[in-house]
């Protein structure tokens, strides 16, 4: 068990250790109708802790609500099975220049204090064999986004499924995210945002990222 000062270290300085989004071997053993009941359970606990009543109409049901919530809507993407399909289709007309989605909507949440990440994520990639349906690229954002995470690592998942889907390290991926336990905790700095960048083959190469950059930011202007 780390000491608080550790804790506090780690949590403001956003580390892991883990590309993989660390879950427990038994993380889907119960139903979301036990997990909700648990959880309904709990949050109520801690809000009687915070010396909140009850039995007021407009709180009596947050722990429900709550509970439903973090099941179902924030936090969907730890199970696999809510993963989506990630349709692939041949090249067939031979597309060899680089395609590029900007302005995806991230929605997500920092693993370290469960405050919201909101920000966009920018997805480029020259195609060799396959192509991918846009929407599938919005999807597996969204996905990705709906878990408790970092957001260095949510680049990674991101970069590492479209990579494997397509076929080709030619696959970029910016994300741009304001840090809620950065604006509304800690040093309350309501105007930085944090930016992340994760690329492989041809990405590698400084002229092809920098067209790629130049790309996304003429669509920002």
């Amino acid at each position: 068990m780390k000491d608080k000062e550790q804790i506090e270290i780690v949590g403001d300085n956003h580390f892991s250790a883990n590309i993989e989004t660390p879950l427990r071997a038994d993380a889907f053993e119960k139903s979301d109708i036990e997990k909700i009941k648990n959880i309904q359970h709990h949050f109520k606990m801690i809000m009687q802790e915070m010396g909140l009543d009850l039995t007021d109409d407009s709180l009596s049901g947050t722990p429900f609500r709550f509970a439903k919530m973090y099941v179902k809507e924030l936090f969907y993407g730890l199970n696999p099975v809510n993963k989506p399909k990630l349709s692939t289709f041949e090249n067939k007309y031979g597309y060899k220049k680089m395609l590029v989605e900007h302005n995806i909507t991230i929605d997500s949440t920092c693993e370290h204090h469960f405050l919201p990440i909101v920000g966009h994520a920018h997805i480029g990639y020259v195609p060799t064999k396959k192509v991918i349906g846009l929407s599938k690229i919005n999807r597996l954002v969204d996905y990705y986004s709906h878990r408790p995470q970092v957001q260095e690592r949510l680049a990674l998942q991101i970069l590492n499924d479209l990579q494997n889907v397509l076929e080709t390290k030619d696959v970029i991926v910016v994300i741009n995210a304001k840090h809620l336990c950065v604006s509304s905790r800690g040093i309350k700095d309501k105007n930085s945002f944090t930016t992340t960048l994760e690329y492989g083959g041809c990405f590698l190469s400084k002229s092809t990222r920098k067209e790629f950059l130049n790309i996304i930011n003429q669509q920002a202007l």
